[in-house]
């Protein structure tokens, strides 16, 4: 997949989320929930493209752990709207597979940025 790609993917998650929120109940429980969720999934859109523009590995590396984080309390948040029962499994269940596969391609990314940068601070000694 490319970077391209990956920013399409998750931006497209980010807006499938924010588009969700508009289902929830309007209590207060809801609410909350759905602020939190809606600031951590399109975050790890805008993170992921900062990550992108990064300035140097360690950089990249710093930024992908911050998608990383954004993409898990999203996660968190959507097993927070099952088990309260705002919306049903089903209707959630697509969701919460994005939510996984996006935070396995991040980690993935993160284990070989580090492999990257171990290997090439070792040829630069």
């Amino acid at each position: 997949m490319t970077t391209d790609e990956l920013k399409t993917r998750i931006r497209k998650f980010g807006i499938r989320v924010l588009k969700m929120t508009d289902h929830l109940p309007k209590c207060s429980s809801a609410m909350i929930i759905s602020k939190q969720i809606a600031r951590s999934a399109s975050s790890s859109g805008a993170n992921y493209r900062a990550a992108c523009r990064s300035k140097s590995p360690r950089d990249f590396i710093n930024k992908l752990k911050i998608v990383e984080e954004e993409l898990d309390e999203t996660d968190y948040w959507l097993v927070m709207i099952e088990e309260m029962e705002f919306i049903s499994q089903d209707q959630l269940k697509e969701l919460k597979k994005e939510a996984n596969e996006l935070l396995l391609i991040i980690v993935k990314s993160l284990l070989t940025a580090k492999t990257n940068q171990r290997l090439n601070s070792k040829r630069s000694k």
